[in-house]
């Protein structure tokens, strides 16, 4: 008999067959490794149902807190944009006037949609039909000092609200018209992105004045179009400058002062965004969603990363609906959230995760369509398509209707020439009984999977060990949480012989 460790390195793997990535975890929802232990993520509570307030599916949210160290936070749908205030109360700051969009992408067939025709391949697909892209419309969100400042894709004008909740968002006077967003930069600069509808050209106001947009010898307002064959598409504030990604490559402004005010450098090719919320800014640089690859900007140069979900998610994935993927950071895990429609959905339904201090992947399923770090707020407040705002990683809080778990890939038990008989299992728990655990053993990779104790139940790890029997050359573990605690699981190990298939 031999005691066998189920040592399994932290992160999902998703390349390949299965039995290519034996001996990794192939299949999560809810769950993460911190240190090597395999934990849930924080569950969630209903902060503040929303529904009754927005007539469309949130495409953009903002949290920032005022002079006063009041907390608040914005949501955009394609049809109007709410703020909501640490009590809950809700003002609707819709401008008058505002050129209302799409809540999901389409193709257009009329003459003239577009980008200079590149709407020919949607977001990298080849398309079958005739006819133009038309992404889903989303709000670009962004505070200027305490004031919120803004801009809908549908709309193309900036705007901002100076907190007086009689007032509505107002268009900067002066400010270019057809932008389809804007980032405001660490020097107190607003940049308008594809101003004048130019999908090239960046505008900004003059330094501390979103009213004063025409350049003069004595102010820094100015404007650039960008030596690219893309179309603009976000702009993030990054450690010494703001970056600037289209959907071919990216660009990185600096501040150098009059006369040119702002130098742009070409730091990446080939490395374009899938949205206009693809691109997350963190401590450790800009991470990004493309077409078919995930992106990085750690401060010098735009490059591919290697992910080991990226033929998952990519093949998951409803391109048709690519431009309502939404990226935020959850800085309290060191990790960068991505939301996407899946396959089977034309809304944001399932997630892919970066954590880029311990360099490995997750994924899953959960309904949101935007969301906002925590800091601002105690914390993460993300949205899902209803209108509903929740309080995330609440620990000891429900998962809603659903369970935490992860399952690996085949692992080979011992050489992998001989059959093996399992009669127990050694749990490695934090706390005994707050995970269970199910067993699918294979005696070759397309042999049939059978399932133990059944397919519908699981052994319980109360007992020191614990009994279990089943019989194979390959096995697959799945672990599920059974408490809504904070569980941690480390190394379990097996007992094992050799023996035949009976």
């Amino acid at each position: 008999m031999a005691l066998i460790p189920l040592k399994i390195p932290a992160g999902v793997y998703r390349v390949g067959t299965d039995f290519e990535g034996q001996g990794r975890w192939r299949d999560t929802n809810l769950v993460r490794w911190q240190q090597g232990s395999l934990r849930p993520i924080g569950g969630w509570q209903e902060r503040q149902d929303l529904s009754a307030s927005i007539t469309s599916v949130p495409r953009g949210m903002h949290s920032w807190i005022d002079n006063g160290a009041s907390s608040r936070y914005a949501i955009g749908t394609c049809q109007e944009i709410i703020v909501v205030n640490s009590t809950g109360d809700v003002t609707d700051i819709t401008p008058s006037g505002l050129t209302t969009g799409q809540e999901s992408a389409q193709i257009n067939t009329a003459y003239g949609g577009g980008f200079y025709s590149y709407g020919g391949s949607l977001y990298g697909r080849p398309q079958r039909s005739s006819g133009v892209f038309q992404e889903a419309d989303s709000w670009s969100l962004d505070n200027y000092g305490e004031y919120l400042v803004g801009c809908l894709t549908s709309d193309g004008q900036l705007y901002e609200w100076d907190l007086n909740t009689a007032n509505d968002f107002t268009q900067m006077t002066g400010s270019p018209t057809g932008c389809k967003g804007l980032v405001v930069t660490a020097e107190r600069f607003v940049f308008g992105l594809q101003a004048g509808a130019n999908p090239r050209k960046i505008q900004w106001c003059d330094r501390e004045d979103t009213a004063t947009w025409t350049p003069t010898a004595t102010n820094e307002a100015g404007d650039i179009e960008l030596v690219t064959n893309g179309e603009i598409m976000q702009g993030v504030r990054v450690r010494g400058g703001t970056l600037i990604v289209t959907t071919t490559d990216a660009h990185l402004a600096t501040y150098q002062g009059a006369p040119y005010v702002y130098g742009f450098q070409n730091v990446g090719n080939a490395c374009g965004a899938a949205s206009r919320h693809a691109v997350v800014s963190t401590g450790f640089g800009a991470f990004w969603l493309g077409k078919e690859a995930f992106f990085m900007f750690d401060g010098s140069v735009a490059k591919q990363m290697p992910c080991d979900v990226q033929d998952y998610v990519f093949e998951d994935m409803n391109h048709n609906q690519i431009t309502k993927t939404y990226g935020f950071q959850n800085s309290e895990y060191g990790e960068v959230w991505w939301f996407y429609p899946s396959s089977g959905s034309t809304e944001c339904d399932s997630y892919v995760v970066y954590d880029y201090q311990e360099n490995h992947w997750h994924v899953g399923r959960l309904n949101r369509t935007c969301g906002t770090d925590q800091g601002v707020f105690a914390e993460p407040i993300w949205v899902d398509e209803t209108g509903a705002a929740y309080e995330h990683e609440l620990h000891g809080v429900a998962h809603g209707s659903l369970t935490p778990y992860a399952e690996t890939s085949a692992i080979t038990l011992g050489s992998g020439d001989q059959v093996m008989k399992v009669n127990q299992l050694i749990g490695d728990e934090g706390t005994a009984g707050e995970v269970k655990v199910q067993f699918k053993t294979r005696f070759y990779p397309n042999d049939t999977e059978r399932t133990y104790p059944t397919d519908s139940t699981y052994y319980d790890l109360t007992g020191i060990p614990t009994s279990v029997r089943f019989t194979g050359r390959q096995v697959r573990l799945r672990i599920e949480g059974n408490s809504i605690e904070d569980w941690r699981v480390g190394t379990m190990r097996i007992n094992a012989e050799s023996g035949g298939r009976r």
